[in-house]
């Protein structure tokens, strides 16, 4: 066994100072608002900020009123009549909402809060919640009154996720914390998420402070221009957003001892590693250090980190995703099927689908990957006897209908959006794909219970309307099987493409290498997991940056703005060969 050198808590290192602590973060603003007659600060929350523990700790600012901003939103039942086209009532899938949170403020109560706001002549006006600004009077400009001082209160979606299993908090602007976590997560995704990352984007520009709440009574303040001038460095070198790990059903053990992750814990399915949807972005001031949403910095910087042409195409959005499927030890993933897409835009909104890959990292001897369906396949004989099987639990013959491949470490299969796939037990994958990554179609899940101990869901209606049933074993031979070319060859070097299909629109190249090996990012973002090698350098030839090292499975970012780079074996791999497989839109 290798002694683990994964960094589990990656940060940037960036100047300024950052606020600790509730007292120093209230004598702060005391301070901010000293000699105005009449101070306004807003907190506007991210939905899922505890905000009850804000007010109570805010009590040190004295204020001559305090304004919940859900006292503005309409009733209950209205707000759920509102969200119910976009969360629908299927278990895992809803509609990517078009609202925003004026949608959910009723203007008659908006308007007598914002009276209320005005009719204060002295001391702090406190306004706190998710839609603040509203209450405080922001213009549709976004522009807030001049004796207004915004403090935006930010979450990562991780730490939502957690407090939603831990029924801590509601959907936005309806009182659900004790339904089950997939209906929390699912309201979330499909809305809220959709809903705050609006206002947040307009703000952003506007931010007096940032506030820090991942850490229940522990949260830190930061100026709103230092975080974004953080942000602005960020995009000008190689970074990591921290990871995070969860088990699953058919979790494996290779994570928990590589990676050096919690022995307590049963397994773990999934590491998302590249996620910035997800994921945080840790910034270190001096000794302290801030947490904030890594999708942050795609709002704020998309063209410099994701390039003119990705961000024309897709948006302020980041359209690649580096995740660890981990099997070993444990069983197969679901057999399943990723939309197409027409089906994804049409039923659910989203503009690209979730085209992937399976990068085997690591594998048992016999592990395999269900890939593709047997030549000859009946579609209504395969399609009856999944429901069958899940209408009466019995068994469903995957191998009777479904292709089966070997596979060994290194090998890269492309998964197409239509094409039926599983990972199979024994093996570690690096999942590289499109973003869209909660749209799995699950047809079999081998009749096992979820760890909550209840059915997963299975999706085979969907899953049956984008199978494309002429890809067999012969179409997969053909087509994303062995698809290694090699590229260049020379002085310690050797480049190949790997791995995904033409279709798709990621292009992926993996380079072994003992010596340095030079990249651009040919003005694209480039994503890169070291696959090969305990660690690597990446330095810049120009000095533009400071040399950034990485190690053996770690993901790591390289900005379209930095241009040129150099990755090179490092330390106890000097000399030694290395290999890292590099992601980017064509």
């Amino acid at each position: 066994m290798r002694t683990s050198n994964y960094d589990k808590f990656p940060f940037v290192e960036v100047d300024g100072s950052c606020i600790s602590g509730w007292e120093e973060i209230v004598a702060v603003l005391k301070e901010r608002v000293a000699g105005e007659k009449k101070s306004v600060i807003v907190i506007e929350c991210y939905p899922g900020v505890h905000e009850a523990e804000m007010l109570l700790s805010l009590e040190g600012l004295s204020p001559a009123v305090t304004i919940q901003a859900h006292s503005a939103y309409k009733e209950e039942d209205c707000i759920r009549a509102m969200v119910a086209p976009d969360v629908t009532d299927d278990r895992v899938f809803g509609y990517l909402t078009h609202l925003n949170v004026v949608d959910y403020l009723d203007q008659e109560k908006l308007l007598g809060l914002q009276e209320q706001v005005a009719r204060v002549r002295d001391g702090v006006v406190l306004v706190v919640g998710t839609g603040a600004s509203y209450v405080a009077g922001m213009s549709s400009d976004g522009a807030l009154p001049g004796d207004a001082l915004l403090v935006y209160a930010d979450l990562a979606r991780w730490e939502i996720q957690l407090r939603m299993r831990r029924n801590e908090i509601n959907n936005l602007g309806v009182n659900n914390k004790e339904v089950s976590f997939s209906e929390q997560y699912k309201h979330a995704f499909f809305v809220d998420w959709r809903v705050a990352d609006r206002l947040k984007k307009q703000l952003m520009h506007r931010w007096d402070y940032v506030l820090d709440t991942h850490i229940p009574s522990q949260p830190k303040l930061v100026e709103g221009g230092v975080v974004l001038r953080a942000l602005e460095r960020c995009v000008n070198r190689p970074f990591r957003v921290a990871p995070f790990f969860d088990p699953g059903p058919w979790g494996g053990q290779w994570l928990k001892k590589v990676i050096d992750l919690d022995d307590r814990e049963i397994n773990y399915a999934w590491g998302f590693d590249c996620v910035p949807e997800e994921n945080s972005l840790l910034l270190k001031f001096g000794d302290t250090t801030i947490e904030i949403p890594s999708i942050n910095l795609v709002f704020y910087q998309p063209a410099a980190l994701l390039g003119d042409r990705v961000y024309a195409r897709f948006g302020a959005e980041f359209p690649i995703r580096f995740d660890f499927l981990d099997t070993i030890e444990g069983g197969n993933l679901s057999l399943q099927v990723h939309p197409l897409t027409d089906y994804i835009h049409e039923q659910f909104g989203m503009h690209y689908t979730q085209d992937e890959s399976y990068y085997i990292l690591d594998a048992e001897p016999g592990s395999f990957v269900y890939l593709g369906l047997k030549d000859g396949v009946d579609p209504a004989a395969m399609i009856g006897e999944l429901k069958r099987a899940q209408q009466t639990g019995c068994e469903f013959d995957a191998e009777k209908h479904v292709a089966r491949w070997p596979v060994k470490k290194h090998d890269h299969f492309s998964i197409p959006a239509g094409t039926v796939h599983c990972s199979g037990a024994g093996s570690l994958v690096l999942e590289i794909s499109a973003t869209p990554y909660i749209f799995t179609f699950k047809l079999w899940d081998w009749n096992r219970l979820g760890l909550d101990g209840k059915p997963r869901p299975i999706n085979i209606e969907h899953g049956e309307k984008n199978i494309q049933w002429e890809r067999t074993e012969s179409w997969v031979r053909e087509h994303v099987l062995d698809l290694t070319e090699t590229l260049e060859q020379g002085q310690g070097v050797i480049e190949e493409r790997t791995g995904l299909n033409e279709m798709e629109f990621i292009e992926t190249r993996r380079h072994w290498f003992t010596g340095k090996v030079h990249h651009h990012t040919g003005g694209g973002v480039n994503v890169l997991n070291l696959v090969e090698g305990r660690e690597a350098i990446v330095e810049s030839p120009t000095g533009a940056f400071s040399p950034f090292v990485v190690h053996y499975a770690e993901t790591f970012i390289i900005p379209a703005a930095v241009g040129e780079y150099t990755i090179t074996p490092y330390g106890e791999s000097a000399g030694a060969q290395c290999a890292t497989i590099k992601a980017y839109v064509r």
